[in-house]
């Protein structure tokens, strides 16, 4: 229960520290200066479409955080045998991280409005987005290789499930970049080019934690995490 407990205070603590840093939560009518003024400033404002993506973020890490409550409830029985982890997922992660350093360093070329670093960034985050995913498709090919089947052990189970779903968000992430790609060269470079790469951007770096936490799950270092927590337990 108190695992449950931590991961559900990370999901909330981080969902409110998002939600300062944009000034959801801010009081415009304390704000000093002239009255009525506070209406025309942008700093106090947000897109309709940011809003959205922090909810629907907030949404993604509450279902993530429940799949991890349930593996640390299921992996105290005692028919829970932990594969070995791929050697492939460290080249994988490193991919992902690359990946969302490229679209900040596209983020940071459209608030510069350097229209080609914008384009490049972008085609090459997209192209190390698909060699995450094929990673992991390798990742999974060799986990049944080694015998490691779907349904050989709960802990296969998981596994399979938590790579899965992870994938399956960022592959919906691919659907928001190739229209953001294609954006950047249309006629319209301005503001809502900079809020679609701003918006992919949060994305990537939001499922680049949610995969950090996945693999030190998988890692088996949750073991030893739970073990931590309950040291009366062998």
């Amino acid at each position: 229960m108190s695992v449950i407990l931590v991961i559900l205070l990370v999901i909330v603590g981080f969902s409110v520290w998002w939600l300062a840093r944009q000034r959801i939560l801010s009081k415009p009518w304390l704000e000093p200066g002239v009255a009525g003024s506070w209406a025309d400033t942008k700093a106090t404002s947000m897109p309709t479409a940011k809003l959205g993506l922090a909810v629907f973020l907030t949404v993604v890490g509450s279902l993530f955080g429940l799949f991890a409550s349930a593996y640390f409830m299921r992996m105290e029985l005692s028919d829970w045998q932990t594969p070995p982890l791929p050697r492939l997922l460290w080249f994988n992660t490193a991919i992902l991280f690359l990946s969302s350093v490229l679209l900040q360093s596209a983020l940071l070329a459209a608030r510069r409005s350097w229209t080609g670093t914008t384009r490049i960034a972008l085609i090459a985050s997209g192209l190390t987005t698909l060699a995450f995913l094929a990673g992991q498709l390798v990742a999974w090919r060799q986990m049944a290789a080694s015998g490691y089947f779907l349904q050989a052990n709960p802990a296969n189970s998981f596994f399979y499930l938590l790579t899965g779903m992870h994938g399956l968000h960022i592959l919906g992430g691919l659907v928001a970049l190739c229209r953001t790609t294609i954006r950047a060269w249309g006629a319209d470079r301005g503001g809502r080019l900079q809020l679609s790469v701003e918006l992919c951007a949060m994305y990537w770096h939001f499922l680049l934690l949610i995969w950090l936490a996945l693999f030190a799950l998988l890692a088996g270092w949750g073991a030893e995490f739970v073990q931590s927590l309950n040291p009366t337990r062998h």
